[in-house]
């Protein structure tokens, strides 16, 4: 053989052995990937009484009714319970940075109700909103913003700023949208007094657990898209 014919051999050797180290390579890359994407979606809900389950059973709250509807579902996820009772939209903006843990995958808000009850003014809830929208957004996280609607106590203005925060701010950050936290209740009645009636604990304020289970049941699906867009995101 000559010296020229023992180079082209060892080049075609070279080249060979090359080829099936990426080969290798690549595999164990694409295996790497799909271990990343079996990881669970974690979900943290940033709320107050309404997300932390106020005078129910911990089992029937609205986190471990959402997480048991996800699952049987079949999505694979873990919920995170970030409700406080009593907290206002300043106190969840307060928490927020915090509260976004680095396995979080997603965010769903669902905040505004005691500021609504305490009359508070609607820009200030609205700047405190932005503030976690902004957080969610810097760390590139899908966002889920669940809506709530004033009474007509504080007049038609204060009225018409508060109800429309929640879709104003949505559109912004280009999150998903959810209108009212109690808006399953209603289409399953009917009628808002008889959906109280029904569906709320002897406060008024709360849903009892079978109320849970229908706002569950409604709003599902909406947070299992957003289950699918942090999941089609990567897994952190």
């Amino acid at each position: 053989m000559t010296y020229l014919s023992r180079i082209r051999v060892a080049f075609a050797y070279g080249a060979k052995r090359l080829m099936r180290n990426l080969t290798i390579a690549g595999a164990g890359l694409f295996a790497v990937a799909g271990v990343m994407r079996a990881e669970p979606v974690t979900v943290v809900a940033l709320g107050d009484s309404l997300t932390q389950g106020y005078g129910l059973p911990q089992a029937e709250g609205f986190v471990p009714q959402m997480q048991a509807w996800l699952d049987a579902q079949g999505h694979d996820v873990v919920m995170i319970n970030a409700g406080v009772s009593g907290d206002t939209t300043a106190g969840g903006l307060s928490r927020v940075g915090w509260s976004l843990t680095p396995e979080v995958d997603a965010m769903i808000v669902a905040l505004g109700g005691n500021d609504l009850l305490r009359g508070l003014p609607p820009e200030a809830s609205r700047a405190n909103l932005d503030g976690i929208l902004a957080e969610a957004a810097a760390r590139e996280l899908p966002v889920l913003v669940v809506g709530m609607q004033a009474t007509s106590n504080y007049g038609p203005d204060y009225k018409d700023a508060f109800d429309a925060m929640y879709p104003e701010l949505a559109s912004a950050y280009d999150a998903l949208y959810y209108e009212s936290f109690f808006r399953g209740l209603t289409a399953e009645e009917g009628d808002v007094g008889a959906a109280r009636a029904r569906f709320m604990q002897a406060d008024g304020i709360h849903p009892n657990a079978e109320g849970v289970a229908v706002i569950v049941a409604d709003m599902g699906p909406v947070v299992a898209e957003l289950v699918e867009q942090a999941a089609e995101g990567g897994a952190h």
